[in-house]
């Protein structure tokens, strides 16, 4: 039986030599060492060996299995690092080639506005406050003094889910729950950003979906003077130091009274142009004194408190600012119209 182990591996140990692929070599591996290998078969007649004979047998048997492994392994090693060396000459990155560069993207010009807004405002003291954009007819209309059935309702056409739930048409119902939530403590100084819905046509001026953002200060002797300084140094923030104001009588019916707010033309400087229709004067946004009833359901006392509200769309804000005449350039995603904007 020595002898026969000895000729396996002899045998074995001259094919391994000749292997050339790792399926080879798995042959191989089975065949001699597999448990219906070679190997395997010869160990089986150990039973009639005596007992000072199997231990020398089964060392001999180890050292042949042990030299046959060694051998495998080698070969396996081998095949491993030359597949390794393969891939790496297949996957060659020349690092001295020139990197591609990849664009970079840039802040929208309508968020770039609402953000210059927010800061001006920040600066002023105020805080943000945001609010759902599916709101409660409650919240929309009715704690603004718009109660179901009023006719100024239809000044907010409303895209509605159900009778009592709507998509926001203005961002005011934020100032509500705002208001609310401070359980009548003074001051409240906040502005509400966010998108609103209203069922317009699509135009140069229109579009069912846009920017709003609206701001609200309630506290003790708050007067319609401090609205206008308040909305004075906005402008010359936002448009620059010869910026002025003019308010002119308007209606709103959550604030009392109202005005609609001019801005001195952005393009002639208040000498009159087509832009401004040769009156020197841009509308700009609404404001008002916040109407008593609206404070009462707010939480407030009238008389004891008072406040002011304002409200703006970002994209009249930034049609002013960059002088673009037509809205819907801000949602075409046209590169050529937005790269414009990219380093300002």
């Amino acid at each position: 039986m020595k002898e026969r182990l000895e000729g396996l591996r002899g045998e074995a140990l001259q094919e391994l030599q000749l292997v050339d692929t790792p399926q080879q070599l798995n042959d191989l591996r089975v065949k001699y060492l597999g448990k219906k290998g070679a190997l395997t078969e010869i160990l089986r007649g150990m039973g009639g060996l005596s007992a000072e004979e199997r231990p020398i047998i089964g060392q001999v048997a180890n050292d042949v299995r042990a030299a046959i492994e060694s051998v495998i392994d080698k070969k396996q090693e081998a095949f491993r690092q030359a597949e390794t060396n393969n891939r790496l000459l297949a996957e060659t990155l020349d690092v001295s080639l020139p990197g591609k560069q990849l664009p970079s993207g840039a802040v929208h010009p309508l968020h770039k506005v609402a953000q210059e807004i927010e800061d001006i405002f920040i600066g002023l003291g105020y805080t943000i406050a945001e609010g759902p954009e599916v709101e409660e007819d409650y919240y929309n209309f009715e704690a603004l003094n718009l109660p179901k059935n009023h006719p100024a309702r239809d000044m907010q056409d409303s895209f509605y889910v159900t009778d009592e739930i709507l998509m926001r048409t203005h961002t005011s119902p934020v100032q509500v729950r705002t208001m609310k939530a401070m359980n009548g403590q003074t001051p409240v100084k906040v502005i509400c950003p966010g998108k609103v819905y209203r069922r317009d046509d699509d135009d140069a001026t229109h579009s069912f979906q846009f920017n709003q953002i609206e701001g609200l200060v309630i506290g003790k002797n708050i007067r319609m003077s401090d609205l206008k300084g308040t909305l004075l140094q906005f402008v010359q923030q936002m448009f620059g130091a010869q910026a002025q104001i003019r308010l002119r009588p308007s209606f709103f019916p959550f604030t009392e009274p109202s005005a609609e707010v001019d801005v001195t033309c952005v393009q002639c400087g208040g000498n009159g142009c087509r832009m401004c229709k040769h009156t020197g004067w841009l509308e700009i946004l609404g404001c008002g004194m916040v109407h008593p009833r609206v404070l009462e359901m707010g939480g407030y006392d009238p008389e004891e408190v008072s406040g002011f509200a304002f409200g703006m769309g970002v994209e009249r804000i930034a049609l002013l600012k960059y002088g673009i005449d037509d809205i819907r350039h801000f949602y075409t995603n046209d590169l050529r119209f937005l790269n414009q904007f990219a380093r300002m």
